[in-house]
């Protein structure tokens, strides 16, 4: 009976995925002698389901029964070999074991050619691993002659495990048939242990691989960051020396073109430079499991390959941090540009302000000049209407003088009307500062 089912509670949609993830790429035990083939093709993630595509076409031919299309990884025994098929972030990968071994020559015959060219040759994106990994008994088989003739006459690494019971050979090189090539010399290491280091070595020389593809990229950004380093010290010495608003623009445009073409390269090499640390990181993982011991004079795969790998990711982690540390700069300059550029418009406006003032001052003495002459004519024009209004009464009979009258009636009019004219503009002020 189902207990978990018997509960009645809800299960994470994940939960079984989070199970099998621990399973996903299991070591495969191997017995020697033992041919391995492995190919690694960089793909985008509708080629990878292309090639999945064709991993189902290939179980359909044997009357195999296909993976379910979420699986990430396939391991399947197809009769004479075996197909170990995985799917990864940016690549997939094609392992084929199987148990045979050349006589004389360990890579005349190798497990690829138990696959048809025609399944092959229809496998999309581009090959970036590819390798034979031949596992033997015979000593013989890789004494100093042989070891000549199966790498090409090429240097060769030599690392014996530590429990002593298997030595590793390979010269990290491509060889006549356009393959890398290693060879497991077993002395007496059980399946199971076997099958993971082959397990280990097939994945340390794919992600070494998948690792230096972050150099040709480092080596091409390089110079030309040197490049912009040198325009953000000219630029940067020129602020100095702004005499102009069009200098201040034309410095803030170039600092906008650097920013714009830095920011290009770092969108295109930040997932590769970050997959460069990360695989680095996965290899000195498979290195350390490995556990080599030295063999004689001869130079372990460990530093045989890190000669040269380290020196290659240090290259470009400091590509990686130059490009963040002008970015940092770039920011710091354009950020000072600006500062510049807002205390000279602050300036400007400062002055256009105090002009703005002078202007309201002169503009407020012609309005008093305006004032005073609208109450001088208010006045004349009142002056007269009394004077009309005074040539209708008897002022003979009464005995008053109609020009001393009107003499003595000016001053009050005037009086009168600053007075009115300074009330009407005092209450428009107050109602002025109650709508603000």
């Amino acid at each position: 009976m189902n207990q978990f089912a018997y509960m009645g509670c809800k299960s994470h949609p994940l939960r079984k995925a989070l199970y099998d993830e621990l399973h996903i790429r299991p070591f495969h035990s191997i017995t020697s002698p033992q041919q391995i083939s492995h190919l690694a093709f960089r793909a985008r993630k509708d080629e990878r389901q292309r090639a999945f595509g064709l991993l189902r076409e290939l179980c359909d031919r044997y009357g195999i029964q296909p993976p379910d299309e979420k699986t990430g990884g396939f391991l399947q025994d197809f009769g004479d070999f075996v197909l170990q098929w995985e799917s990864h972030v940016e690549f997939y990968s094609i392992t084929i074991m199987c148990s045979r071994e050349s006589e004389g020559d360990l890579f005349a015959e190798t497990a690829l050619q138990q696959l048809s060219s025609d399944w092959l040759s229809q496998h999309p994106g581009e090959i970036v691993a590819a390798f034979h990994l031949a596992v033997t008994n015979q000593q013989s088989l890789v004494d100093d002659e042989s070891l000549r003739h199966h790498f090409d006459k090429h240097p060769v690494a030599i690392s014996e495990t530590v429990e002593g019971n298997a030595i590793l050979y390979t010269a990290f090189r491509l060889h006549r048939d356009g393959f890398g090539r290693f060879i497991v010399c077993n002395l007496g290491m059980p399946s199971e242990q076997l099958g993971r280091l082959a397990r280990r070595l097939v994945e340390m020389e794919t992600y070494r691989l998948f690792a230096m593809l972050a150099l040709p990229l480092a080596k091409q950004i390089a110079p030309q960051l040197v490049e912009m380093d040198l325009k953000l010290a000219g630029i940067l010495s020129g602020v100095s020396k702004i005499s102009s608003v069009d200098d201040e623009r034309d410095l803030l445009e170039g600092l906008s073109q650097q920013e714009a073409r830095l920011e290009t390269w770092r969108a295109e090499t930040n997932r590769r430079f970050s997959g460069a640390k990360a695989y680095h990181e996965m290899i000195q993982d498979r290195l350390a499991r490995i556990a080599e011991n030295k063999v004689a004079c001869n130079s372990t795969l460990g530093e045989f390959m890190c000669r040269r790998l380290d020196p290659a990711l240090r290259t470009c982690a400091s590509v990686h941090a130059m490009m963040e540390d002008l970015s940092k700069r770039i920011e710091r300059a354009s950020d000072l540009l600006r500062t510049r550029i807002n205390l000279t418009l602050q300036e400007q406006n400062r002055s256009l302000l105090a002009t703005m003032n002078q202007r309201s001052q002169l503009q407020f003495r012609l309005q008093e000049t305006v004032e005073g002459l609208s109450v001088v004519a208010i006045s004349y024009y009142l002056v007269g209407l009394i004077k009309y209004l005074l040539e209708g009464l008897p002022l003979s009979q009464w005995g008053v003088s109609k020009g001393a009258l009107l003499a003595a009636i000016i001053p009050l009019v005037l009086i009168c009307v600053l007075f009115l004219t300074r009330r009407i503009k005092s209450r428009l002020f107050k109602d002025k500062l109650g709508d603000t």
